[in-house]
């Protein structure tokens, strides 16, 4: 499927010959989309969890554990998927883990039992996995100079547009469908990306051991994965086992930091050949790190803290939570494209700033919430939310590409799959990580709330006596006695009250979103220019 030398299209590794295929869109297209699936299957999981444990008559602590089993199955292959990729090749790793995939997938809802609806997820998370970890390198070695700008726009648009557009796609699912269309989703549309890999990405020959040069080993990305997985489960379970109050959760996390000081030990004492840390030691590569965590913390804004008050506080369904994500996914694709050309001609850092400062100011804006606020009230704040996200992603990964051009990691497969591995990881975990802090700041500053509004509801307190009046004589025509009439005025107070606590609880959490973009800010300052830019890297192509 690969054409002559000779005649292969330029790619973004400008100065070396490779081999294109001569479709290199399609496997571009391919690798994107892999990327979208095994992001809407595990936010699909996620949103559509309440309907799962209704289908399989599962509780709570059951059906807990059916996202944190894919998602540390997903943290696990994320490091592995850099020596699966040195070894086998790209195209290899995701035609095998996507037919794997796609019959996990199908089989799913037929699972009997719990335990082996587990297995099948981690299975899952284990193969589509993969698919993300492998997209950058082969959308950057594939796709033609002049088409690089806008396949990182497509990657941006999987990042962000399929998180927003996932609650309504299971929302249309369970209202038309069946819940198993939560799992077939990936079953249907996987093989479509098996067919584009197939024609799209080149059959590249196993790589041979040079001589002298040790063999690649697996241990040190076993360690590392497992690591990283056994961390992910206690930050999905630590809320549910009260955090270090549980033997499980100290046992997960001094396990997971030991395989991954196992890990660094393993690489120190032996060099390898698929892995180059010492790349990664880079003032813009550390900090363009930490802005993919401040990046997946500020998304947290509208995929965690909206849904969670609509849910909560006005009772709304995902059928009716998901118009409003919407809105924050469709704006993205036009202001997304609007990056990307800026950054022909503009510093990225400068696009970067202006995305997190306007996702401080919806976060500000959203911090005038009150209880009265429905999903119409979100929309303008959503509008400058969705403009911040959009150019903030685009932004970030045109930094990350300039950044392994400028370090000349795109003639280094080594440094490349380095790169792709840390900033998988990075996003991985910094997700999951920021998740669990976000969780646990709300139900810290939810109890905080109560106990400041419960001191202004005693009883024998005119304010609260002349509410229980009002709300008892509401309730008479709906009692048989006084004692009910009272009873269930007193259970409205106290519904009444959470909600005020919980709802100032989600403020805080927009406020801390805000402190996060404001450090985030901080952080871009401290990037150093990057002394070649998109414009000389498109002046030199046509050049050439």
């Amino acid at each position: 499927m690969s054409g002559p030398a000779a005649k292969s299209t330029p790619t973004a590794s400008a100065a070396v010959a490779s081999v294109v295929t001569t479709h290199p869109i399609l496997g571009v297209f391919g690798v994107l989309l892999g990327a979208m699936i095994a992001k809407c299957t595990g936010q699909l999981l996620s949103v559509g969890l309440a309907d799962l444990r209704g289908a399989l008559h599962l509780g709570v602590d059951n059906a807990s554990w059916l996202k944190t089993s894919f998602n540390a199955a997903m943290m696990f292959i994320g490091p592995f998927s850099v020596y699966l990729g040195g070894v086998l090749g790209p195209r290899r790793v995701l035609l095998a883990c996507g037919a794997l995939f796609t019959l996990i997938s199908l089989l799913l809802p037929f699972a009997s039992t719990l335990p082996i609806m587990l297995a099948l997820l981690v299975l899952a998370g284990l193969t589509g996995g993969t698919f993300y970890p492998l997209t950058l390198s082969v959308v950057l070695g594939n796709l033609p100079v002049k088409y690089v700008l806008l396949g990182i726009a497509m990657y941006a648009m999987d990042v962000v547009f399929t998180l927003n557009i996932a609650t309504s796609l299971e929302a249309w699912y369970m209202a038309h469908w069946s819940w198993r269309w939560i799992f077939w989703n990936s079953a249907v549309l996987t093989p479509v990306m098996m067919v584009l890999i197939y024609f799209g990405v080149p059959w590249q020959p196993l790589p041979k051991a040079k001589e002298g040069q040790p063999k690649p080993t697996w241990s040190g990305f076993f360690y590392a994965g497992l690591g990283f997985a056994l961390l992910v489960v206690a930050l999905d379970q630590g809320k549910r086992l009260n955090w270090m109050n549980s033997g499980t959760i100290i046992a997960l996390v001094v396990t997971g930091l030991f395989l991954l000081l196992a890990a660094i030990v393993h690489y120190l004492m032996l060099s390898h050949p698929l892995l180059n840390l010492k790349f990664l030691m880079r003032r813009n590569t550390i900090l363009l790190a930490l802005v993919v965590i401040f990046f997946e913390f500020s998304m947290l804004a509208s995929l965690l803290l909206v849904p969670n008050y609509l849910g909560s506080i006005k009772g709304y369904l995902p059928l009716q939570t998901g118009p409003v994500m919407l809105w924050v996914g469709l704006p993205q694709v036009v202001f997304g494209l609007l990056a990307i050309y800026l950054l022909k001609y503009i510093d990225a850092r400068l696009i970067l700033t202006t995305g997190f400062t306007l996702v401080a100011i919806a976060c500000l804006m959203n911090a005038q919430l009150s209880s009265a606020w429905s999903g119409a009230n979100f929309w303008r704040s959503q509008t400058v939310m969705a403009i911040g996200l959009g150019l903030g992603i685009n932004a970030l990964l045109g930094s990350v590409i300039l950044q392994l051009i400028n370090t000349g990691a795109l003639s280094r497969p080594i440094d490349g799959l380095t790169f792709a591995g840390c900033f998988q990881t990075v996003r991985l975990f910094g997700g999951q990580l920021g998740g669990a802090f976000m969780g646990h700041f709300l139900t810290v500053r939810e109890q905080f709330h109560s106990n400041i509004l419960g001191l202004g509801v005693q009883r024998g307190d005119l304010a609260t006596q002349q509410r229980l009046f009002g709300l008892s004589a509401a309730m008479a025509p709906h009692s048989t006695g006084a004692n009910m009439m009272i009873g269930r005025a007193l259970g409205i107070l106290d519904q009444q009250v959470r909600q005020q606590a919980f709802t100032l609880a989600i403020i805080d959490g927009f406020r801390l979103v805000a402190w996060a973009a404001v450090c985030c800010l901080i952080v871009i300052a401290c990037m150093t220019r990057v002394p070649t830019q998109f414009r000389q890297v498109m002046a030199a192509h046509k050049a050439a």
